[in-house]
């Protein structure tokens, strides 16, 4: 059931012992909602927990700072930022079957899994809903909870580059900044700093690089032997993501890494009309318009074949539009 912005402070003020699930492969979004979610529910004397089946990078650590890790029964279990309970990982999702009472997203490929969805397409990030949320429960927005929003929204619109960004995304990121966000820092952490491991990553992604389609449709591929030659690991491969479609004509790109388990995850990333979830949608993932995900299997190239096909599905049907 969709409920909105008063229903969902209201479900979470009514309950005392509340966990937080983030998705699996976490991002600033998923991590920066629930993190400052949490620090407010501290703050009015709830017991709050934070879970992802995935190790949380070290550049996100200083979300956690004040948030010990607490063990009870859940009275509330929240999905901040999951569109689909397969997200959570495979163990999680057995383990959250048909608990999950709310669930706060922005993802328009939302599966409405959990009995009750906050639910805003519209927004760039969670994170612009998390802070409405905050100002509806009447919570003092630190500093760092202010970078916490901060980071999740400058990190799902690509510092504030990608076509989700709206007016809104903007003023919000004005206020976060009013209220302490530490936001050159976070800028340069997450924008401007690349580690030798992740240049080395890069730099064989690049060498990676496939084009389609008359050019249209850039491809690289980044494998477990390409993690072990760099130093590199998962941790640092969401940065590629951008790299395919910043090549000059190109209106798909997309980066296809190898899993630990032998498939391998796409990340989808569009120019224009060209509808990134709706690609990944038909392979089982989702999205947003400009940027989506989904899972593949078999070998590479089996997997890399059944994502080109609904490419130029979509590219083909852009082309009659």
């Amino acid at each position: 059931m969709r409920i909105d912005l008063n229903e969902t402070v209201q479900l979470l003020e009514k309950s005392n012992n509340i966990l937080l699930l983030c998705h699996s492969h976490p991002d600033g979004d998923t991590l920066g909602s629930a993190t400052a979610l949490a620090h407010a529910l501290k703050a009015m004397g709830k017991r709050v927990r934070i879970e992802c089946s995935d190790p949380i990078p070290k550049d996100f650590s200083f979300m956690f700072e004040g948030l010990e890790a607490c063990d009870f029964e859940p009275e509330l279990i929240a999905a901040i930022d999951v569109a689909d309970i397969k997200l959570l990982g495979r163990e999680a999702e057995g383990k959250y079957q048909g608990r999950i009472e709310l669930c706060i997203d922005h993802h328009g490929s939302n599966v409405l899994y959990a009995d009750k969805v906050f639910l805003e397409p519209d927004s760039a990030s969670t994170a612009e809903m998390m802070y409405f949320i905050l100002k509806e429960m009447n919570a003092e927005i630190t500093p760092v909870m202010a970078s916490c929003l901060f980071t999740g929204v400058s990190t799902d619109t690509g510092c504030f580059r990608f076509s989700n960004t709206t007016v809104r995304t903007f003023e919000i990121a004005a206020q976060l900044a009013k209220l302490g966000a530490d936001t050159y820092n976070i800028i340069q952490v997450f924008f401007e700093t690349k580690t030798k491991t992740y240049a080395a990553l890069e730099r064989l992604a690049l060498d990676s690089m496939r084009f389609y389609f008359s050019d249209r449709c850039a491809i690289v591929c980044v494998t477990q032997d390409m993690y072990a030659k760099s130093g590199s690991d998962e941790s640092e491969v969401d940065r590629l993501s951008n790299l395919p479609r910043q090549v000059e004509g190109v209106l798909v790109g997309a980066t296809v890494r190898e899993l630990k388990d032998g498939n391998f995850k796409a990340s989808v990333r569009t120019h224009g009309d060209i509808n990134a979830s709706a690609i990944c949608k038909r392979l089982g993932g989702g999205g947003h318009m400009g940027a989506a995900g989904c899972t593949l299997y078999g070998t590479k190239q089996q997997a890399i074949n059944s994502l080109l096909k609904e490419i130029q599905a979509e590219l083909d049907a852009d082309t009659i539009d």
